[in-house]
C-alpha cells in the first residue's frame, strides 16, 4: 500500500462525524466523559477542572480558542478576526456567575465563525452520537409558508392533551410574539437574518434547559387562540431505517449514517425491493452520520468508484470518498438500476447532502422536496475540554466531484416542493404524493 493510500485510509477512519443534528434541536444522550475518553483524550476525574472559579473558566476558555486556532480548517476564520474574539470575550468568560451563563458566552464566540459543525457542549450537556436525546415539550416546530408552524406532537405528552395539534401556529412564545422571539435570537446568535437563518431559528424556537417552563399561545385550525404552560423534557430519539410498500414502490426512511446501520440496511434492502418497480428514498429527517457509512449506503445505488467527493484540510492535504460495494463484506449486492426518487429537506444535513449531490451529479436519482442545510463540514476528532465538556471543530472542508462547495449553500431539488398548512391539517405527505407519480409514470412509459 502507498503511503497516500494509508494517509486517506488513517484520514477516513480519524473522521468521527459527519453530522449537523444539532440543528433539529438534538441534544445527544451518554456520557460526556466517555465521549471524551472514546476520543482518546485524558479524563480522569482527578484531573478535571471546576469552571466555578475564575481560573477554571479561563482554563477552559483559553483550550476552546487556541484548540479553534490551531485546527479550524479555514485559517481565515472566514474573515473573523480571531484575536480580537478572544479579547472580547475572555473578560466575559471571567465575570460568568454559573456554568450555564460561562457556555453561553463560549457559544456566543464559536457562532461568530457561523459554522453549524464547530460548537462547544457543557458536561451536563450529556449525549451520545447514534442515540440522540433532546429537550422538548412535546412539539416540534418547523418554518412552514413563512410561519413557525406546529409539524409534529408526541402522542400522551401534555401539549397533545392541551390541543395542540400539527397545523397550528405558535403565537407567542413566553409573553412575547414569535417574531420578536426570532428577531431577538438572530440577534443574540450573531448569525446573519438570511432565509436558512431564519428557518433554523423557527425549529429552535422552543428550546431550553430541561425542567423549565415554556409559555406558548397558538392558533388553531379554526382561527381561535388557545394558551398553556408545558415543562420541558428529555425524550429519546432511536436512528434507523423504515420501510413501506406502496402500491410497488419501496418507500424507504433514512435517519442518519452509521457502520452498524449501513451492514444491516444492506442485508435487508433486496426483501425491501423484491416485487417493487421504484424506490422513494426519504432523506428529509436525515441529519449526516459518519461518511463512510454514507459511501457504503450509496453503493447499494450506484456503480463501484464513483467520486463522491473530496475533504480538505487547512494545510491543503486531502483525499476522495467514493462508493465502493464490497466493503460491506460479507454481503454481496449488485447496486440496484430501479427508479430512484429522493425526498430532501432543510434537515437534509451533511452526509446526506453528500450522497444527494452524488446522485443528482450522475442523474441517479430524481430530487424532491425543499433546499438542503448546506452543512457539509467534518470532524476529525473530538476535543476533551478541561472541565469534562466537549468541543467539535470542523478540521476539513468538502467540495463534490464536480468541484462545488456546499457549505452554507446546500442542494437545491429538481422539483422545489414547500410544505403548506393546509396540507399538514389533511394529513397529506405532497413531496411523497409527487415522488410516487414520478416512479408509477417512469414504469408506464417503460412498459410503453
Amino acid at each position: 500500500m502507498t503511503d497516500k493510500l494509508k494517509t486517506e485510509k488513517t484520514w477516513r477512519r480519524s473522521i468521527l462525524r459527519l453530522s449537523a443534528f444539532a440543528l433539529t434541536v438534538v441534544i445527544f444522550g451518554g456520557s460526556m466523559l466517555q465521549a471524551a475518553k472514546n476520543s482518546g483524550s485524558k479524563t480522569d476525574d482527578s484531573s478535571v477542572v471546576s469552571t466555578s472559579t475564575t481560573e477554571g473558566r479561563l482554563a477552559v476558555f483559553d483550550d476552546v480558542w487556541e484548540t479553534i486556532l490551531e485546527r479550524y480548517y479555514d485559517p481565515t476564520f472566514h474573515g473573523v478576526d480571531w484575536q480580537s474574539e478572544r479579547t472580547t470575550f475572555r473578560p466575559a468568560a471571567a465575570k460568568a456567575t454559573s456554568t450555564q451563563e460561562f457556555y453561553e458566552v463560549l457559544r456566543h464566540m464559536v457562532g461568530a465563525l457561523k459554522d453549524a459543525h464547530t460548537r462547544v457542549y457543557s458536561p451536563d450537556d450529556k449525549f451520545d452520537w447514534w442515540s440522540p436525546r433532546f429537550i422538548t415539550v412535546g412539539v416540534t416546530i418547523r418554518e412552514v409558508e413563512g410561519l413557525p408552524i406546529v409539524v409534529q406532537v408526541e402522542a400522551n405528552s401534555a401539549a397533545a392533551r392541551t390541543g395542540i395539534r400539527p397545523g397550528d401556529l405558535i403565537v407567542r412564545v413566553d409573553n412575547l410574539t414569535s417574531e420578536e422571539f426570532i428577531r431577538r435570537r438572530l440577534q443574540n446568535s450573531g448569525l446573519p437574518s438570511d432565509a436558512k437563518a431564519r428557518s433554523r431559528s423557527i425549529a429552535t424556537l422552543l428550546e431550553g434547559a430541561a425542567g423549565t417552563p415554556l409559555k406558548l399561545e397558538w392558533q388553531g385550525r379554526d382561527g381561535k387562540t388557545k394558551s398553556g404552560i408545558f415543562q420541558r423534557y428529555w425524550s429519546q430519539r432511536q436512528l434507523g431505517y423504515r420501510s413501506e410498500n406502496k402500491s410497488k414502490v419501496a418507500v424507504i426512511r433514512i435517519d442518519a449514517f452509521t457502520q452498524s446501520l449501513a451492514l444491516d440496511f444492506s442485508k435487508a434492502l433486496p426483501q425491501m425491493l423484491g416485487g417493487v418497480e421504484g424506490i422513494v428514498l426519504d432523506l428529509r429527517g436525515n441529519g449526516g452520520g459518519d461518511a463512510e457509512a454514507m459511501a457504503d449506503v450509496a453503493s447499494l445505488f450506484l456503480d463501484d468508484g464513483i467520486n463522491l467527493g473530496r475533504f480538505a484540510d487547512r494545510s491543503g492535504a486531502s483525499f476522495e470518498l467514493q462508493t465502493f460495494s464490497k466493503r460491506l463484506w460479507p454481503v454481496s449486492f449488485a447496486p440496484t438500476k430501479l427508479p430512484l426518487v429522493v425526498l430532501t429537506s432543510e434537515s437534509t444535513s451533511s452526509a446526506a447532502e453528500i450522497m444527494v449531490a452524488a446522485f443528482q451529479i450522475k442523474r441517479r436519482a430524481r430530487v424532491i422536496g425543499t433546499e438542503t442545510c448546506g452543512c457539509v463540514l467534518a470532524i476529525r476528532n473530538r476535543h476533551a475540554l478541561p472541565d469534562g465538556g466537549v468541543l467539535d471543530v470542523s478540521e476539513f472542508d468538502y467540495r463534490t466531484s464536480e468541484g462545488v462547495r456546499l457549505e452554507g449553500v446546500g442542494i437545491k431539488p429538481d422539483e422545489l416542493t414547500r410544505l403548506k398548512r393546509r396540507d399538514i391539517y389533511a394529513s397529506r405527505d405532497e413531496p411523497l404524493a409527487l415522488a410516487l407519480s414520478l416512479i408509477r409514470n417512469s414504469h408506464r412509459k417503460s412498459d410503453g
